[in-house]
């Protein structure tokens, strides 16, 4: 799979993904694009439409007055707006009626413009107008050094797309972090999980979704392991900032929660991530119980930029939150990035 797969999905429903308007839905509706699962297919189950599809459809188009055929398209707000680095448009079981070609733009459009206002932003063409298969995913490496906010899928002429998935880096708005107390760990401050040992049921970043956990395959969940030690997860820190609050959550996790977890923080300016000498300890060896919160002070000031999560010795964790305040080196990063990202 291409490498931006490992990245998070900007758009995807449970990071605030949203379809805000389409040309047309008349087979299935626009929001399915952005939905979390897998696209799924039952055979034969024939609505007053048709045979029903997980994803959306759109028409058959005919030539207008003008004899022009035009095309069909779907605006998607991006629940974390950021850096696009790859596009999958997937088809999955549209085998008669998938579009030939398709195209992707993205605008940057900060507040909360309506449907009319988007169409006149300033689109730019991330992807150019590719051939598509049907029943397929299909996979578009992005390379414009930008944040947006939104993309549109644009398909010619028409048919059937199961799944957008839009794959990138969270780009925060710094004016919305500064000066308060915010959750350091957030994947939507931009925060990521940079390594763990041990992923077979889910991902570790899933810990830094936002909400609740609705049930255990929303957190992360390790193996059992059969050998000596612990797993472990690396947090990189949304920016440098003092952590002053840890909240684990096991809810959902009755059976194969941890048995204790542990905390260390660093300075990857100062330290080096596999040093064992450079962590210190923020949180020490601490029982924890199934299917609860948790939630720790911790008495440090340090500033750091990653936090190492151990859980001992496996198991798994439905969120992890870490609560505090960004150092002014913090905020100065997140704005010089934010400045070098916005639209031109």
């Amino acid at each position: 799979m291409d490498a931006f797969a490992s990245l998070p999905d900007l758009a995807v429903r449970t990071l605030g993904g949203s379809v805000v308007a389409a040309s047309d839905e008349s087979f299935e509706e626009k929001e399915n694009l952005i939905n979390p699962w897998p696209p799924a297919f039952h055979p034969e189950t024939f609505g007053p439409k048709g045979q029903e599809y997980d994803g959306w459809e759109t028409a058959r188009r005919r030539p207008g007055d003008d004899g022009e055929l035009g095309h069909d398209w779907a605006i998607v707000r991006l629940g974390l707006p950021g850096v696009i680095r790859g596009v999958v448009v997937d088809t999955a079981w549209f085998k008669g009626n998938f579009p030939p070609h398709a195209s992707v733009e993205a605008c940057a459009a900060d507040g909360h413009p309506s449907p009319a206002e988007l169409a006149d932003a300033p689109w730019v063409e991330i992807v150019p107008r590719s051939a598509l298969e049907g029943d397929a995913a299909h996979a578009f490496a992005v390379d414009v050094p930008r944040r947006f906010t939104h993309v549109r899928l644009n398909i010619h002429p028409d048919g059937g797309v199961a799944r957008l998935r839009v794959h990138g880096e969270v780009v925060p708005d710094p004016g919305l972090l500064r000066g308060l107390t915010v959750d350091l760990a957030a994947l939507e401050n931009g925060a990521r999980v940079v390594g763990c040992s041990n992923m077979f049921y889910s991902a570790p970043d899933n810990m830094l979704f936002p909400g609740l956990a609705r049930n255990q395959a929303e957190g992360w969940e390790t193996a059992r392991r059969r050998d000596p030690g612990n797993d472990w997860a690396i947090v990189r820190l949304a920016a440098p900032g003092v952590v002053r609050l840890a909240e684990i959550d096991t809810t959902n996790l009755k059976f194969n929660a941890p048995g204790h977890v542990s905390l260390a923080g660093l300075d990857a300016r100062a330290g080096d991530l596999d040093d064992p000498a450079a962590w210190h300890e923020l949180l020490g060896r601490t029982r924890v119980q199934p299917d609860g919160r948790h939630r720790f002070r911790l008495e440090q000031d340090r500033e750091i930029t990653h936090v190492r999560l151990d859980v001992h010795p496996d198991g798994g964790l439905a969120r992890l939150r870490l609560y505090g305040d960004l150092t002014p080196d913090g905020e100065r990063l997140l704005t010089r990035r934010w400045n070098e990202l916005a639209a031109p």
